[in-house]
């Protein structure tokens, strides 16, 4: 089953990600700024995410530090399967289609994503 995550838990896990180990207060502070949440709720959707088994966390004095258990790059395959699979039935072909015939392609974004194709049609006959 697909892993799914919102804009503000993504953004709470990219600081885990970042840090490595990481304090509540930590992660708050990190985040405040940019999306004016209380402490309250930072640990909240702390504690859902190791509900969900995606973060663990240990005691450290009067605190708890948090770390992945899941790394940035699951949760983007989970995330884009689970896209492809809702919007696309499944069919990369049309996702990729999509995101050439919608996307707003930078010079050399193609030439970037030709050699990646051409990277991983080598490493499957090879």
């Amino acid at each position: 089953m697909p892993m799914e995550l919102t804009d503000l838990q993504l953004s709470l896990m990219r600081v885990i990600w970042s840090r490595g180990e990481v304090a509540v207060a930590d992660v708050h502070e990190a985040v405040e700024a940019e999306r004016g949440l209380a402490l309250t709720t930072v640990a909240t959707i702390l504690t859902r995410l190791e509900k969900a088994g995606l973060v663990a966390r240990r005691p450290a004095g009067r605190h708890y530090l948090y770390r992945a258990l899941v790394s940035e790059e699951e949760i983007r395959r989970s995330m884009v399967s689970g896209l492809a699979e809702r919007l696309f039935h499944g069919d990369v072909t049309a996702l990729v289609s999509h995101l050439l015939d919608e996307g707003d392609i930078a010079p050399g974004d193609l030439d970037r994503v030709r050699r990646l194709i051409d990277l991983k049609q080598r490493h499957k006959e090879g």
